[in-house]
């Protein structure tokens, strides 16, 4: 053949281009029809299997059906087993509405309100939002974690160093409140470990070594006097009561469980007395902006204030951008609840499951903001500490503002909306159930 009839004509070269181009783009069409079938195969699986294990995916339009969700796994819990249901009672009903430790209530949400939510998700990205820090707060906190061999228990307390029996009633609500969050972890925490890398799972442990104590430090819950507390017993000062603020939270003076190589870390947490203290989600939220937002403050003005009222603050001007001061609550609410916040989230607002694991770290004591000063004290009767110490009752910082309780937290609820409400509680959703805090009825 010769190379002049090799050559074809343009209406052939049109064909063969046509014919491949048709081809291709059938095989392209089938490709994409099979991988769409495949990822929704996948979502279908993952939909029945939280379906199956109860957590399922959560609109936030309909706010009322997830936290009576929230009533049943608590009423189930507690049927479970009687022992776990907290029974104490609030010295002051009214006084301790938000902390009294009863069986879950829920918020009522009318129709009328879903003009809010909708108003709210164009801050917060979608109304259907992701409650990852609701569930993977039990999901994947509790996946795949190697080379830990976590207790199945929580062991029974040393109480051979107590002998005035007037902590009879502290020990009895201390039995409960460690039996309701065992129960809690045992019904959703699962068999498998989380993602998260040990040391990081340490690092808000404080260390006391001379008399074995793990301390999770939960801010806002008394960890300043805390600290003071370990110092004294670790020797580094004669008296809670002569140690600054700056030598507490800036001194470096206290060891942390994530400063130990990997048989140190496993040794401390077998071995020594865990303690973690914790308080009402809303109160230690107020607490917090309280602190951090309505007095001067050289870091979370300019990092944290200046990106807020940058994003929330429609017509800001060029004072407020520049210097971060006046954040407003409603604000801060909606950079809380902000699933692109414009800046990362801080220890002092961060959700006590994510600070301390209550679930994959069995604490021996679990005390609360609300009795702070009985449950120390009788703590520190527990651990053999010198019978002249005693938990200090003074204000760290802003000694002059009244203390954040129920009257201050329902003062700030007031400018919010229900749907806001409704979402702050499930933003700390695992922090209420695990610790058995009362619902906020506002």
């Amino acid at each position: 053949m010769q190379p002049s009839e090799m050559v074809m004509n343009p209406k052939q070269v049109f064909l063969s281009v046509l014919i491949f181009g048709v081809a291709g783009l059938l095989l392209f069409m089938y490709l994409q029809v099979r991988i769409e079938e495949q990822h929704t195969g996948r979502v279908e699986q993952k939909r029945e299997q939280r379906a199956a294990s109860g957590w399922g995916p959560v609109n936030y339009l309909q706010p009322i059906a997830r936290i009576r969700e929230t009533e049943k796994i608590q009423d189930h819990i507690t049927n479970q087993n009687p022992k776990s249901r907290m029974s104490e009672d609030p010295k002051n009903k009214e006084e301790n509405l938000l902390n009294s430790e009863r069986p879950i209530r829920v918020f009522t949400e009318n129709n009328h309100s879903q003009g809010e939510a909708q108003v709210l998700s164009r801050i917060t990205g979608s109304p259907t939002i992701q409650l990852i820090e609701k569930h993977q707060g039990t999901k994947t906190l509790f996946r795949k974690f190697s080379d830990m061999n976590w207790p199945v228990d929580i062991r029974p307390l040393n109480k051979s160093l107590v002998a005035d029996r007037k902590w009879k009633r502290t020990d009895a609500t201390q039995e409960k409140r460690r039996s309701f969050l065992q129960e809690f972890c045992k019904k959703y925490g699962g068999v498998s470990r989380p993602q998260s890398h040990l040391f990081h799972m340490v690092s808000r442990i404080y260390v006391e070594d001379k008399h074995k104590i793990l301390y999770c430090e939960v801010p806002k819950a008394g960890c300043s006097n805390w600290k003071r507390i370990l110092m004294v017993l670790n020797g580094l000062a004669p008296s809670a009561y002569n140690i600054s603020h700056d030598a507490v939270h800036y001194g470096k003076h206290l060891k942390k469980l994530d400063s130990f190589d990997l048989k140190g870390i496993h040794a401390r947490l077998n071995t020594y007395t865990k303690a973690v203290f914790v308080r009402d989600p809303m109160e230690r939220l107020v607490s917090a902006f309280r602190d951090k937002f309505e007095h001067p403050n050289s870091y979370y003005h300019p990092v944290f204030g200046k990106a807020i009222i940058k994003k929330y603050r429609p017509n800001a001007c060029e004072e407020e951008l520049n210097n971060g001061s006046g954040v407003k609550f409603k604000e801060f609410i909606h950079y809380l609840l902000d699933s692109h916040r414009p800046v990362g989230m801080d220890i002092h607002w961060e959700k006590i499951s994510k600070l301390c694991y209550p679930c994959l770290i069995h604490y021996d004591f679990v005390g609360k903001f609300e009795t702070l000063e009985e449950d120390a004290n009788y703590f520190l009767q527990l651990i053999g500490a010198p019978k002249k110490l005693k938990f200090p009752n003074f204000k760290d910082r802003h000694s002059s503002d009244k203390r954040t309780n129920a009257q201050v937290v329902r003062q700030y609820l007031k400018g919010l909306t229900r749907t806001e409400r409704q979402l702050i509680y499930d933003f700390y959703y695992l922090d209420y159930l695990m610790f058995n805090y009362t619902t906020p009825f506002v």
